[in-house]
């Protein structure tokens, strides 16, 4: 019935390049009358996505925009650093990251638990930064950009990804318990991934390559303090 109560998901977005945007107007909530979808970016210097989403999911390259579909979309911008309060209590925490158009980082810590999500990023000369390590420090899990393997990155620098390698150093400087590679390059078949599992849990047990569907959870600690 399109008079009951609806609910509200907020999307934190990493950036508002296509591949990790071209799915909203396919998101389940946003086909749901009553829903309020409340969209962060942080790679915007503090202004929200509407303009360049309306440019995007608009005639000739999409029938509609966001406004005309059941839910309604609210857009919120912020500065990637800053510590993002929602209203049931819950603090989530970002940084910046180097990525062509810039990209941010999100962390999630509740329970005694910490997930880091690391991507879009590239590792630089001087890797990792200072402030990258403070930010995933002690995490339970790091989800982090491999697109790239070892040998293909010299050929793709500046193109904003990352590896497995970089992600490792990253993980193992900063205390973190288990890794998991993200952001895949589509060619990569399951034989190369399977070999980027295992230096994973060779270095970090318990890491994994991210798979469509899969899920992880973490029991709550109670009493630790971050």
């Amino acid at each position: 019935m399109d008079d009951e109560p609806g609910n509200v998901f907020d999307l934190l977005l990493s950036h508002l390049h296509l591949d990790h945007v071209m799915g909203l107007p396919f998101f389940a909530p946003a086909l749901g009358c009553n829903n309020i979808i409340r969209v962060h970016v942080g790679n915007m210097g503090g202004s929200c996505g509407r303009k360049a989403l309306d440019r995007l999911f608009s005639p000739p390259l999409f029938p509609v925009t966001l406004d005309e579909l059941p839910a309604q979309f609210n857009h919120i911008g912020f500065n990637a650093g800053e510590m993002l309060r929602f209203d049931d209590g819950f603090d989530v925490a970002t940084c910046p990251l180097f990525h062509p158009d810039g990209s941010t980082a999100y962390r999630f810590d509740h329970g005694g638990r910490r997930v880091c999500y690391v991507s879009d990023i590239e590792h630089g000369s001087d890797w990792p930064p200072a402030n990258l390590i403070e930010f995933v420090t002690g995490s339970d899990l790091v989800i982090f950009d491999a697109m790239y393997a070892a040998e293909e990155y010299a050929r793709c620098k500046g193109w904003g990804h990352s590896t497995c390698e970089a992600g490792l150093s990253l993980c193992v400087a900063a205390g973190v318990k288990s890794m998991a590679a993200f952001h895949l390059h589509p060619r990569h078949d399951d034989e190369r991934l399977a070999l980027y599992e295992n230096k994973l849990n060779a270095v970090l047990p318990g890491s994994f390559v991210a798979r469509d569907g899969f899920s992880i959870s973490f029991p709550a600690i109670t009493g630790r303090e971050r």
